[in-house]
C-alpha cells in the first residue's frame, strides 16, 4: 500500500485513534505501543493531516503537506478569541 492509498483508507475515527496513540504512547484500550508502532502511527497522522487539516494548530502539518508554525503572538490572539470557551476556576474560592 502506498502513502496515497493509506491516507484514503484512514477514516476520521481511525485518525483519532492514531492521534491518541501518538500523543500518549498507548492505544485507547490501554496497551502500550512499541517505538516502531508509534513511529508508524506518527507517519500516518502526518499524512492524514497533510490531506485534511484545514485549520492547522501550532506545529502541525497543514493541508497540502505544509508544516504550520504559529508564533506566540498568533497563539495568544487565537486563544484570546476563544476565552468564552475556557472555564476559569479559583482554587481559593469556597
Amino acid at each position: 500500500m502506498d502513502a496515497k492509498q493509506l491516507v484514503n483508507a484512514i477514516t476520521p475515527e481511525a485518525y483519532e485513534r492514531l492521534l491518541y496513540a501518538v500523543e500518549t504512547g498507548k492505544w485507547p484500550e490501554g496497551s502500550v505501543l512499541s517505538q516502531q508502532q508509534r513511529d508508524s502511527c506518527m507517519q500516518a497522522v502526518m499524512l492524514y493531516q497533510s490531506k485534511h487539516n484545514e485549520e492547522a494548530q501550532h506545529m502541525t502539518v497543514a493541508k497540502g503537506g505544509e508544516v504550520s508554525f504559529k508564533s506566540k503572538s498568533e497563539l495568544k490572539k487565537q486563544f484570546a478569541n476563544d476565552q468564552d470557551d475556557i472555564l476559569r476556576v479559583n482554587p481559593n474560592q469556597s
